[in-house]
């Protein structure tokens, strides 16, 4: 069975959530765009589809290249990222007290 981060449980498996689920779960660190899509589980295709837009909008920004590989990284310092990070936190927040209530429940019952 795959493992669904609360944020996928919430906002679905489409190609740009599974992108910025990868990226939130792993904000420190840079990837090559063929890194991004196999650790995302999408096609290299698919994810060109959106990412000028993602680089665009400045979610992610280029870090380095290594050799003919860019590499990029999610942008911190933007006002949008900064809000996704909060809203994971919440929900994932939400998650573990949901779970955690339920255990409780199947302890007293």
């Amino acid at each position: 069975m795959e493992y669904k981060s609360s944020f996928r449980l919430m906002f679905g498996d489409s190609p740009i959530v599974k992108v910025m689920d990868f990226f939130l779960d792993n904000k420190e660190f840079d990837y090559s765009l063929t890194d991004i899509a196999r650790n995302s589980d999408i096609g290299w295709s698919t994810l060109h589809l959106f990412w000028n837009n993602l680089v665009k909008m400045e979610i992610v920004v280029k870090t380095r290249r290594i050799g003919r590989a860019e590499l990029y990284k999610l942008n911190l310092n933007n006002p949008l990222v900064k809000k996704l990070i909060d809203i994971d936190k919440i929900i994932s927040k939400k998650f573990i007290d949901d779970e955690l209530r339920k255990q409780k429940l199947k302890v007293i019952a």
